[in-house]
């Protein structure tokens, strides 16, 4: 073979190989409803549990390299919710989380460490930046990513491609974020357990 043919067939190889490696984007606004955040404050006196339920962000995954997962997920402030209202709308004022002056809740995926595939599931540890009431941390967080590839139909009928789901538990503290920091610690932890189960969607044109 001549260099005149040689060049665009090492070029053809490059550009397929580079389609194939591209990662997928997974939308996270859940047209469900169903995806949300859990969080919990087990003080010495009460034990606080709730929900947010406004989760949005966008997620490039590559299956053949998942380590390589990068993005950012967003919780709406004003959707977290506790049982009782009173609570509730002291969590969202000013002293607390101040939902209206900070009214987003995320976390940005910086790099990945430790990560291990079998099969359609990686667990990973990923970090990242964590915002809450204007306050950037960074944190790490294990987490279990399914790729399901063609499962999307499964969950929307309406709809073809795959689903990426996320599941991850971690921890941070109020006082790290300025809410209400030293204050009625008795019956409001200052450590908030954080757990995450979310289904982002990738639809395919038809």
């Amino acid at each position: 073979m001549n260099m005149k043919n040689f060049l665009p067939l090492i070029a053809g190889i490059l550009l397929t190989n580079s389609v194939l490696a591209a990662p997928i984007a997974f939308d996270f606004k859940d047209p469900k409803g169903v995806n949300n955040a859990v969080f919990k404050l087990d003080a010495v006196l009460e034990s606080i549990n709730g929900t947010a339920s406004g989760v949005t962000g966008q997620i490039q995954f590559d299956p053949q390299a998942p380590g390589t997962l990068t993005g950012k997920i967003t919780i709406a402030a004003n959707s977290l919710n506790v049982p009782n209202p009173v609570m509730r709308e002291h969590l969202l004022s000013e002293k607390w989380i101040d939902a209206t002056k900070y009214p987003e809740i995320s976390f940005t995926v910086e790099k990945s460490a430790n990560v291990k595939t079998s099969g359609n599931d990686t667990t990973a540890d990923l970090i990242g930046t964590f915002t809450l009431k204007g306050v950037k941390k960074t944190i790490t967080t294990p987490v279990k990513i399914s790729y399901l590839k063609d499962k999307l139909k499964a969950r929307l009928p309406q709809m073809e491609g795959d689903l990426l789901v996320i599941r991850a538990n971690f921890k941070v503290k109020r006082s790290d974020y300025n809410i209400n920091p030293g204050q009625s610690e008795d019956k409001v932890s200052d450590e908030i357990d954080i757990s995450l189960s979310i289904a982002g969607q990738a639809p395919k044109a038809k």
